[in-house]
């Protein structure tokens, strides 16, 4: 697996070895986890980036659609067309997601974790192998949208019975868990008194204030070669987040399906190969992760107008043929290091 911070920012992070840096990695949510921590002492440092990776580790727990969690009991329980009862902290986030997906028009759907899994997308390793047709088509008849939900408080407050009216609803939260987890880490390192870090959740990377005297410089990875396409600044607050075809995807008969599926069609979508977009602001990690799904679903063609939607300048396509589409707030803020780039300004 590739990541959009490439192996440029571990190189960029150890020039100056003197430097107070400490770092630590670990595999959580199926993908590397890297914490960046500048200008601490190490004891200070290292306590901090335990409760970070302590948090991670929750959160998996919590969220993982296909192994034992509150998620996928609350899943097993809405295939039976039964409520369930879950955490206020669960149900928030189906709440908030609920409202991103409204946002998007439906194509961020957390709801389609039936279509996700029947693709073999719900698995450590995928196997080369289309679904049945009929099913896909069943499925998409189905529709199930995260505004089919119910949430009632119970009467001690302490839980949240969440029910749907469409037993097709299947949670998968893959394309929002990284985001709010790089906001709850954030979070953490504040309380622990860091004032400078880099989190990297398999590719998506928020910034706490800066690497010594200059903001922290990320790499976004390159598609279809193992090298950073681009670099740039990331600053106080921001974050970068890229979905792509290269991460998590299979090939069969000669073409690729990645785990990126579009609810309208219950196919993977076709034509581009990676969209990432720069977000700052509250909730800068979450949205640094799931507002980058509708502008791939949009497509080429359709894009730009999805980033309006979504509430974003700063974003780049990369279609199908490998051409980058930037918009000029993105631009701004780019360097391209692949010099044989083709890039053209995004339309208005």
């Amino acid at each position: 697996m590739r990541f959009v911070v490439s192996l440029l920012l571990a190189l960029l992070l150890t020039a100056c070895g003197k430097e107070p840096l400490y770092q630590e990695q670990g595999y959580v949510f199926g993908t590397l986890v890297e914490v960046s921590v500048y200008g601490a002492e190490e004891p200070k440092a290292k306590s901090a980036v335990a409760a970070v990776m302590q948090e991670f580790q929750r959160l998996n727990d919590l969220l993982h659609a296909w192994k034992p969690s509150s998620l996928s009991e609350l899943n097993t329980a809405l295939a039976r067309g039964e409520s369930h009862e879950v955490t206020p902290e669960l149900a928030a986030m189906l709440q908030e997601a609920t409202a991103l997906s409204q946002r998007s028009g439906g194509t961020f759907n957390p709801a389609i974790g039936g279509l996700v899994k029947l693709w073999g997308f719900q698995a450590d390793e995928f196997q080369a192998a289309l679904p049945d047709e009929r099913q896909v088509a069943a499925l998409v008849a189905a529709n199930p949208q995260m505004s089919d939900l119910s949430f009632q408080p119970t009467p001690a407050g302490d839980a949240v019975r969440v029910s749907s009216r469409n037993p097709a609803v299947q949670f998968d939260l893959g394309g929002y868990a990284k985001g709010y987890a790089l906001d709850r880490a954030i979070a953490l390192l504040k309380q622990q008194g860091i004032h400078h870090a880099l989190v990297n959740i398999g590719g998506n990377v928020m910034a706490l204030g800066q690497h010594g005297s200059r903001p922290w410089r990320v790499g976004i990875q390159h598609p279809r070669k193992p090298a950073p396409i681009a670099t740039l600044e990331l600053r106080d607050g921001e974050a970068i987040g890229t979905s792509g075809d290269y991460q998590r995807y299979f090939e069969f008969g000669g073409k690729r399906y990645c785990h990126l599926i579009d609810p309208r069609t219950g196919h993977p979508a076709q034509g581009v190969q990676a969209v990432t977009i720069l977000t700052h602001g509250d909730h800068a990690g979450l949205l640094s992760d799931a507002a980058s799904k509708p502008l791939f679903l949009a497509g080429a063609a359709a894009w730009v107008k999805a980033a309006h939607t979504m509430g974003l300048d700063e974003a780049m396509l990369i279609d199908g043929d490998g051409h980058v589409q930037v918009t000029a707030a993105m631009q701004k803020r780019l360097e391209f290091t692949d010099k044989g780039t083709v890039r053209k300004s995004a339309p208005q």
